[in-house]
């Protein structure tokens, strides 16, 4: 089968949707199908288009079996509305020319974010007669509404106008939890037209490994340390303040020491606010190269996921996955009733604790660091529930079934459809 990747983030960008899309890509070139991607050249989340990559209007290349068809973006560091805009829409454009002349898809597989993309993606599936798989990630403009991010009205009704279009003119829906089914049922989507897949982790990658002579404890000083780990996107949902307020209630207890990995920008304001808080106790480091992610994620006793209490109750991050595959305990500073607050309490490997309460989260690392069997407990229940719940091979089955039953659809449509579609 020939797969279109329709997707804003790919390879070699570190965290968010670009890890999910390169192993899903290239895990269903190692089964046979041929795969290209349509993406942006590489920015994230620095926002700032990587350096080998810079001066350059399109770029082709292969990696593990796939072809990627990079394309310019319009993007700046600290973006303000009218740049966010301006890249959505130079993506929106430049993208369009390598996926209408690359060769024909049987499916095309589309993400959200970012949300524009479905308009070109539709329109390819259109003009190639193939059916379109949108795969939310996220539901626009709705989550960014709800946090503030999206206040001006003309683009709210602009981006619920895309919306609307997105779902109407989508083969299927695929969404990453069920919180994602219900908001889509209440705005009149068929429950047919929705395929749950939850987001996954490639468990033979990150797994279990020992805290002894591990080489990230050995090169920041955390012998004999417990660890409190938060790795990922420091944006306005996470509100990593509450961990910063958390570890300065805990910098009497010497033995515990926090760790924040995430961009630069990101960690230039937490520095700050480490200085302010008088929170000694946090260790605030770049991003770690991928394949260094397994060994820093073994280096944790407990590995953090931080929501503001205001993030939409649907939200669901990947990094819940990769934590829980980890096999370490989680405390998860998100709201009670969202959906990662209800994948944690259902793995058996964390604790819930209310979002941007800085002494409930303090109290709950002082718990687990005054009780590590309880910890060890946990962290046993979570790689376990990763390992049956969200391994990879078994995300893509799904897909790989998803992407023949549309294409099954199509071979019964009408017959002059299916001329179109032999030409």
């Amino acid at each position: 089968m020939r797969i279109l990747i329709y997707s804003y983030n790919y390879y070699p960008e570190p965290i968010g949707i670009a890890p999910l899309m390169t192993e899903l890509a290239e895990g269903l070139a190692k089964r046979g199908h041929e795969v290209r991607v349509v993406t942006a050249m590489p920015n994230y989340p620095e926002r700032r288009i990587y350096e080998a990559y810079r001066g350059k209007w399109y770029l082709t290349e292969y990696k593990n079996g796939v072809k990627i068809q990079r394309s310019y973006v319009w993007i700046r560091p600290q973006p303000k509305l009218l740049d966010r805009v301006l890249l959505d829409a130079s993506f929106v454009v430049t993208s369009f020319l390598p996926a209408l002349f690359g060769w024909r898809p049987d499916v095309i597989l589309s993400t959200s974010p970012s949300l524009p993309v479905c308009i070109p993606a539709s329109l390819l599936g259109w003009l190639r007669a193939c059916p379109v798989v949108l795969n939310l990630q996220d539901i626009l403009p709705e989550a960014a509404i709800h946090v503030g991010l999206l206040k001006n009205k003309w683009l709210i009704k602009v981006f619920s106008l895309l919306e609307k279009f997105a779902y109407r003119h989508a083969t299927k829906i695929s969404v990453i939890a069920d919180g994602f089914v219900e908001n889509l049922i209440s705005k009149g989507i068929s429950p047919d037209k929705i395929e749950q897949i939850p987001n996954w982790v490639d468990v033979n990658f990150i797994r279990p490994l020992p805290k002894d002579n591990n080489n990230f404890r050995n090169i920041h000083n955390l012998h004999n340390k417990f660890v409190v780990l938060y790795s990922g996107n420091i944006a306005l949902t996470q509100g990593l303040e509450t961990v910063i307020q958390a570890a300065a209630k805990l910098r009497d207890v010497a033995e515990i020491a926090f760790v924040i990995a995430g961009e630069a920008k990101g960690l230039e304001r937490l520095q700050k606010y480490c200085t302010n808080c008088g929170a000694d106790n946090v260790l605030l480091l770049p991003f770690q190269p991928r394949e260094h992610l397994p060994e820093m994620l073994a280096a944790a006793d407990v590995g953090l996921v931080v929501q503001k209490k205001n993030v939409i109750s649907f939200n669901m991050p990947s990094k819940i996955q990769v934590l829980l595959a980890s096999g370490r305990a989680l405390i998860a500073s998100v709201p009670d009733k969202g959906t990662a607050a209800k994948a944690i309490k259902q793995s058996g490997g964390g604790i819930v604790v209310t979002p941007e309460d800085p002494q409930a989260l303090a109290t709950a690392i002082l718990d687990l660091y005054k009780h590590p069997e309880k910890a060890k407990t946990l962290g046993y229940n979570s790689r376990k529930y990763a390992v049956e719940q969200y391994a990879f091979e078994q995300a893509l089955n799904q897909y790989e079934s998803l992407f023949y039953s549309v294409t099954t659809e199509g071979r019964t449509l009408p017959s002059k459809v299916v001329s179109k579609q032999e030409v």
